[in-house]
């Protein structure tokens, strides 16, 4: 703590803090302009974070050929068929006649020698039940899942030893109270039988769901055995150990056994079509509308940002005012948001070979043959507008080609991918760009632009602020020096005084 003045009567304090004042004006210089680096880095990656969504979103909504592919397929009776496009890229069309479904393998336990509550099943242990003192093994064989075998423990209940069924193997069982016995059913339908035995112990037998054709004990448990669905399919009568099934791309569903053959045929699904299409485009505008903000922002070069003693002699508001237009235009003009949004423009009016005619003469595109056309109004900077019916026209006609002009990757022919794989690249280009001069969240400041200057201001600060300590501590000192040459003469001058007052 320094007390000063006590002998010349100044405020030394705050005459040492008012010299210091314009010494520090270069070191805060160079912290405002530290802290719009900051800000102008933090616009750079959110807008590179921007960037990387919208890249993402491009390779799987306008780059992937099954969105250009949705097919929607008519059946003439929905109530004993339906067909839905899964995957499928051609039409499909013909007829189908169902003689009969594919059923579930079941198996009905014999009546238990006791029946037992529900609180028995749940509490009750095995061994009290007087069905098992031991551990055990069951072997479960069902359709479609083979043979499982369980281990079972004499201190398991019969709604544990169920679950170990349900979790574990190709059936689900289930105890019911009111006849005493034990129904299952296998989890997938098709040919074959629900097989029940017992590997080491008896329980199966005692719980009267053992079905082993090896076994002198009888338990009643019944089995009927599962069946494929059966149907002819242009022609082809075939089977399928369930109802539902794909060929070629297409989920087919049976309901009902018909007595005539059912009538099917599929065509390009326009509706989701436009909708990829639309979302392509308007995510497209978004972004040219977006960047053009920023590149265009207005720079207030009169507002820096504010230091700490400002912020204490300013309200909320006025702080938070004062920052939003001192934070305005940090991109503004940037070459690498500016040429990437040029580059886009020629893009989209980029010409593709979507096809051969029958002559084998190319055909080409563009994005005004779907429709899609720059608008006019030179403040909108570029943005597309969409005629709908026209682009409805022309995916009804070929949906191929319009995948092609936007999404296919051409490997085969120089510059001729689609719309949306050069306008990926065109943002990725952007990202490294922006990347080199402003890292990521992660990056160490020494690896991009700005945080090598970010870096490089830290030094200059260090260095300024220890200049100014030891200017501080000089100015403390030749202050002290003068209150100490004041006091030695104040002593002088009462001694003097003291002396002459003496000799009178």
């Amino acid at each position: 703590m320094r007390i000063g003045g006590l002998a010349s009567g100044m405020d030394t304090d705050q005459i040492i803090k008012d010299m210091m004042k314009a010494h520090r004006i270069p070191l805060d210089k160079i912290t405002q302009k530290k802290q719009y680096t900051t800000w102008q880095m933090e616009d750079y990656r959110s807008t590179n974070r921007d960037l990387k969504k919208l890249s993402d979103k491009l390779l799987t909504d306008s780059i992937l050929q099954k969105n250009y592919l949705h097919k929607s397929v008519n059946v003439s009776d929905e109530t004993a068929v339906s067909i839905r496009s899964v995957s499928g890229s051609s039409d499909f069309s013909g007829s189908l006649e169902v003689k009969r479904l594919a059923k579930q393998a079941t198996l009905q336990g014999g009546e238990i020698t006791q029946k037992y509550t529900d609180k028995q099943i749940k509490e009750s242990t095995l061994a009290e039940l007087n069905l098992s003192n031991s551990d055990s093994k069951i072997s479960i064989e069902a359709p479609g899942r083979g043979i499982v075998e369980i281990e079972i423990k004499s201190t398991d209940t019969i709604s544990s030893v169920l679950k170990n069924i349900n979790d574990n193997t190709g059936v689900n069982a289930f105890y019911d109270s009111h006849t005493g016995k034990i129904a299952m059913s296998s989890k997938e339908s098709g040919e074959g039988s629900i097989i029940v035995k017992d590997v080491t112990g008896d329980l199966a037998e005692k719980l009267k769901i053992s079905n082993d054709p090896n076994s002198i004990v009888k338990t009643g448990a019944v089995s009927v055995a599962g069946q494929n669905a059966k149907f002819v399919f242009n022609g082809l009568e075939t089977e399928r150990p369930s109802n539902t099934f794909q060929i070629n791309g297409f989920e087919v569903t049976l309901k009902q056994p018909t007595t005539s053959a059912v009538t099917f045929s599929s065509s390009a699904d326009s509706d989701k079509i436009v909708d990829s299409v639309v979302q392509f485009v308007n995510d497209y505008n978004e972004m040219i509308e977006n960047l053009n903000s920023k590149i265009k922002e207005k720079n207030f070069r009169d507002f820096h940002p504010l230091s700490d003693e400002q912020k204490a002699d300013m309200k909320e508001k006025e702080i938070e005012l004062w920052e939003e237009k001192a934070k305005s235009g940090t991109l503004r003009n940037d070459p690498a948001i500016s040429s990437m949004l040029s580059k886009l423009r020629g893009i989209m009016t980029k010409e593709v070979i979507v096809g051969e005619d029958d002559n084998g003469q190319p055909i080409k595109m563009t994005l005004a043959d779907l429709g899609i056309t720059p608008s006019k109004s030179y403040s909108d900077n570029g943005k597309l507008m969409i005629d709908e019916n026209t682009l409805r026209k022309k995916i009804a006609e070929n949906p191929d080609h319009v995948y092609n002009l936007i999404g296919r990757d051409d490997k085969t022919v120089t510059n001729n991918s689609g719309i949306a794989q050069d306008y990926r690249k065109a943002l990725q280009d952007a990202q490294k760009t922006i990347s080199a001069k402003a890292g990521s969240s992660t990056a160490v400041n020494d690896t991009f632009a700005l945080g090598r200057s970010l870096k490089s201001m830290d030094k200059q600060i260090a260095r300024f602020e220890d200049k100014l300590q030891m200017m501080e501590t000089r100015y403390y000192k030749q202050f002290a020096a003068m209150e100490r040459a004041i006091q030695r003469a104040n002593a002088q001058s009462a001694q003097l005084m003291q002396s002459l007052g003496g000799g009178m």
